[in-house]
């Protein structure tokens, strides 16, 4: 599902990091390891592409992701790939399901599965609720069903557990693995959470 071979990227500052050559199959889950400053949240960046490579290649389903125009990386994000980031970046003016409803609005795809996808996740009738009135367990939540709207074939997670006790800890990665195993959803998280090494067998370490 995933391909990367000889893949590097330069930051602003001049530093350029190479990352190894890695495959991930479909419906297969996946630790990107390291430090902070080892270039994870940069990987997933370029998986999804939200940056653009400096050399080498990404391949997603069999997708260059170098071909692709602005506007090509776009369509294919919303139909493709569910990010699940490290801050959840709902929008807190608008209810849970206006926040969900976004994604398919933006990939121009069918939005009606926002009452069974809450409900997968344990949060049945929350939709007209406003981001503010939730907690932090519940908003967390929310931002993974946001990823699954538009049943993607990868879904990225960017430490979604580093701020987690180890009960909530155990609750999101169960939730994520097995929402994923009904999917066949190539899950991709990238942590430096020790906890997540006995729960995820492939393992990849970019130190």
């Amino acid at each position: 599902m995933i391909d990367v071979t000889s893949l590097t990227y330069t930051y602003p500052t001049g530093k350029t990091i190479q990352f190894p050559n890695f495959a991930v199959e479909r419906g297969e889950h996946c630790l990107l390891l390291g430090e902070s400053g080892c270039g994870k949240t940069t990987l997933l960046h370029l998986l999804g592409g939200l940056l653009r490579t400096n050399t080498g290649s990404i391949k997603v389903g069999g997708q260059e992701l170098r071909e692709l125009s602005e506007a090509g990386l776009d369509g294919f994000r919303g139909e493709h790939i569910g990010f699940i980031f490290q801050k959840n970046h709902l929008i807190s003016a608008l209810t849970v399901e206006q926040n969900l409803l976004l994604a398919p609005y933006l990939s121009k795809k069918e939005g009606s599965r926002v009452a069974d996808v809450l409900n997968a996740l344990n949060l049945p009738g929350i939709q007209k609720k406003k981001i503010t009135t939730l907690s932090q367990g519940q908003a967390q939540r929310v931002a993974i069903a946001r990823a699954l709207m538009n049943k993607p074939d990868v879904i990225l997670a960017d430490e979604p557990t580093s701020a987690l006790d180890d009960r909530n800890c155990d609750a999101v990665i169960e939730l994520l693995m097995n929402v994923a195993k009904e999917n066949q959803t190539t899950l991709v998280i990238a942590t430096h959470d020790s906890r997540l090494k006995s729960k995820v067998k492939r393992q990849i370490d970019l130190r």
